[in-house]
């Protein structure tokens, strides 16, 4: 399989800096500037081609790994369906795809990819032909320019997965209604496009008002009946909402491309973690809790180290707690503690529930669950 091109010359021009710094600007400080449709500007549409594509392009793999882990081996079908909802350059279908080209799979993947720029599409048709190297008949897309309201509201399919990648906080973005609006959109696309088998993944940004509202949506999901694959180890209401100053996100290292690092120097900006929440829904019972078993716990916090001790947020089926292990506890059967990071889902035996926190003792056994032994430092699968 070949690799996208290289979008952005080898030392980035002043224009496309200012252009990434615009776009950056519009999707954090000034989101209520942000215009719809936006990536109809060509300036913000080669910024988000050049230092945008790439990091949004690896964030799929994540809930795509946890996938992995359903009894029913969801992602080994000979033929799997994929519907990208607000495609943009299809950045989710590239990188499904080379996810599943690093599994060395080789299933036939019909992608279709919907977004109501053509531009956009265009794009995603000409990275999509490059991704292939133009002999890769196992992999086939089909555009579709359309609103994603729209398309909810047609049946087709179905779809064995179902992306929102960066698409749902940007909808209804200045209603006062927009959770619920959001939900029943959700709700619409699982009934209407989702296979009985299949997986919505949804990924939006890390930001405290976007990730909040995601878990909103989670939680209006989950009161209707409705059950969360992951990344949620309890079926409850989610314990981040209880204080209005917490959320819950993806904060993953990771290892830019050459043209990223220099837009990076140039702008001032700092890519090199992938930032995101992202929740994967299913019609099926069945969630990551099930898969994992009792006394499984999500990271959720970076390593809080103080004097004498080291702690972690762990949140799982007695909610969200800060659990620590003093440093004279430190042993091997809890070793495993100093080395997790956000997003590891970890088995806790001997874990001491107390009224607000866990307590790691010395005889504790903390287990990471990671069946894919993975590379702490996540590489681009771009040039």
């Amino acid at each position: 399989m070949g690799r996208p091109r290289k979008i952005a010359s080898p030392s980035a021009p002043a224009s496309l800096a200012d252009d990434v710094a615009r776009l950056s600007r519009l999707l954090t400080r000034e989101r209520d500037d942000l215009p719809p449709a936006y990536l109809r500007d060509q300036g913000l549409r080669r910024a988000y081609l050049a230092y945008f594509l790439p990091p949004n392009l690896a964030k799929i793999h994540v809930p795509l790994r946890e996938l992995c882990l359903h009894p029913a081996d969801l992602l080994k079908k000979d033929r799997l369906k994929v519907l990208d909802l607000g495609s943009g350059p299809g950045t989710s279908v590239l990188g499904i795809r080379e996810f599943f080209r690093l599994r060395g799979s080789g299933q036939h993947l019909e992608f279709t990819a919907v977004d109501q720029v053509g531009e956009n599409l265009k794009e995603a048709e000409a990275l999509f032909r490059e991704a292939g190297g133009g002999a890769d008949d196992r992999a086939t897309l089909t555009t579709v320019r359309s609103g994603i309201k729209a398309i909810a509201d047609r049946s087709g399919g179905p779809f064995d997965i179902i992306v929102l990648s960066n698409v749902l906080n940007e909808i209804f973005l200045r209603e006062t209604d927009r959770i619920r609006k959001r939900t029943e959109l959700v709700r619409n696309i699982m009934a209407r496009l989702l296979a009985t088998n299949g997986s919505c993944i949804i990924i939006e940004p890390a930001l405290q008002e976007t990730s909040r509202d995601l878990l909103m949506v989670r939680d209006a999901i989950v009161d209707g009946g409705s059950q969360v694959y992951a990344p949620c180890l309890v079926q409850g209401r989610c314990p981040a909402l209880v204080n209005p100053r917490d959320w819950c996100h993806e904060d993953r290292h990771w290892d830019p491309p050459g043209a990223v690092r220099e837009l990076d120097e140039a702008t001032g900006l700092r890519k090199d973690s992938l930032k995101f929440s992202y929740l994967i829904l299913r019609k099926d019972s069945r969630s990551l809790a099930d898969v994992c078993g009792p006394g499984c716990y999500r990271v959720v916090s970076e390593p809080l180290a103080s004097k004498g001790k080291l702690e972690f947020y762990l949140c799982g089926q007695e909610g969200r707690r800060l659990a620590t292990r003093l440093d004279k506890d430190a042993s091997p059967a809890n070793g495993a503690f100093e080395r997790l990071q956000r997003g590891d889902v970890v088995r806790v035996e001997g874990l001491v529930v107390e009224e607000r926190r866990f307590r790691i003792t010395k005889e504790s056994l903390v287990k990471p669950l990671d069946p894919f032994p993975r590379d702490r430092t996540q590489r681009s699968p771009l040039p």
